[in-house]
């Protein structure tokens, strides 16, 4: 098979604030792989957890060097491809990962939720966020959602630089407008919180019970998280018995072995294909948590509606998805994942259910749009 990367830019309609800094703009990787008159499309770009951080750049590298060792390979059986996918970065293996899964699902000519027999229509409403600010800023952000769609479940972030009180602050003025909203008809809406590991220990108890007394329904990652496991779920232990609502570790959750370890201290986990390297492990993951008694959210970072529609095959087995960074998107080049009200639906298409919308110079998926048919010969290695 041949492999090609793409570059392209994402660019926020809305820059998003959180603790440790904020996001107007950030380039992407569109990852192609050809093989028999099919290409597979995948997404991958760089993000930062305040303790491991990936550049879109760095990542490209990875899978450039990659590149020869795959040409003598066919996309399947996945199987055969684990140890070289092993060896990448997760944000690099996601790219593959997502291209080789929708490179299979155009094969089989089914889209994946139905290879690994998920129903779609079992899917919940997505949260749609508000990033950190003044509190008329994040007011004005919750009408501008409230605009685009009926949203019913707002995540808040905190962890302000400007402290506790700050973060309290928004808290009312959400939880407010919420109930104001409700009052004159609008539907009945969960707010949930992410300190994004903005908080110590001391802030993070101080929080939690306030958070219940508001009926705030969940906290995600109060804590800072931590390279070394044992202290990372030491830190959770510690806040977890005085937790008296849904705790949820989204920067500390990496990994299948992560949802093990951090099980016993956590009510949820947060997966992002980034974070997890992909589908395979992801799906991994999600039926791991549900196993053993935890919700799972379903996140994204500063994301197209690539990696979106990835992601959303597995939304039937999501309690809280917060897949909307497409949504907030002014020149995103991909379509797919279609919104009914505020949830969220795989798109129906063979593979990952997306198509490029915008030509993106050079890529095969847009000569084979225009032809309506795959492109007409090997892609040339990244």
């Amino acid at each position: 098979m041949e492999l090609r990367l793409l570059s392209f830019p994402l660019t926020k309609a809305v820059p998003l604030a959180i603790s440790r800094g904020t996001t107007a703009a950030v380039e992407h990787l569109l990852v192609e792989v050809e093989q028999d008159g099919l290409t597979g499309i995948g997404e991958t770009g760089g993000f930062d957890t305040g303790h491991r951080e990936f550049t879109t750049a760095a990542i490209a590298a990875e899978l450039q060097a990659l590149a020869p060792r795959l040409r003598d390979l066919a996309p399947q059986p996945l199987q055969a491809l684990e140890p070289l996918l092993a060896s990448l970065s997760p944000p690099a293996r996601c790219g593959l990962d997502l291209a080789l899964h929708d490179w299979w699902g155009k094969r089989l000519g089914v889209p994946l939720h139905r290879l690994w027999g998920l129903d779609p229509q079992l899917g919940v409403p997505t949260s749609v966020t508000l990033g950190l600010g003044s509190v008329e800023a994040v007011l004005a952000r919750l009408q501008r959602w409230w605009s685009q769609l009926p949203a019913t479940r707002i995540k808040l972030k905190l962890g302000s630089p400007e402290g506790l009180d700050h973060d309290r602050a928004l808290v009312e003025a959400v939880a407010e407008a919420l109930d104001r909203q409700q009052q004159i008809g609008g539907l009945a809406a969960e707010l949930q919180v992410d300190a994004n590991g903005g908080w110590d220990l001391e802030g993070a108890r101080a929080m939690v019970g306030w958070l219940a007394d508001h009926q705030v329904a969940l906290v995600e990652q109060p804590l800072p998280p931590i390279e070394d496991p044992e202290a990372d779920s030491a830190a959770f232990a510690a806040l977890e018995l005085d937790c008296p609502i849904a705790l949820v570790a989204d920067e500390s959750c990496w990994s299948l072995a992560d949802v093990v370890r951090l099980a016993p201290y956590v009510d949820g986990v947060n997966i992002k294909l980034l974070k997890s390297g992909g589908l395979a492990e992801a799906l991994l993951m999600a039926q791991a948590a549900r196993r053993l008694g935890l919700e799972v959210m379903l996140g994204c970072y500063s994301d197209s509606a690539l990696l979106n529609g990835a992601a959303a095959q597995l939304l039937p087995l999501v309690r809280w998805p917060d897949l909307d960074s497409h949504l907030n998107l002014v020149d995103d080049p991909f379509a797919g994942p279609t919104l009914e009200a505020d949830r969220l639906h795989p798109g129906v298409s063979p593979g990952l259910g997306v198509a490029l919308t915008t030509e993106l110079a050079g890529s095969a998926t847009a000569r084979a749009d225009r032809s309506g048919s795959e492109g007409p010969g090997p892609l040339p290695g990244a």
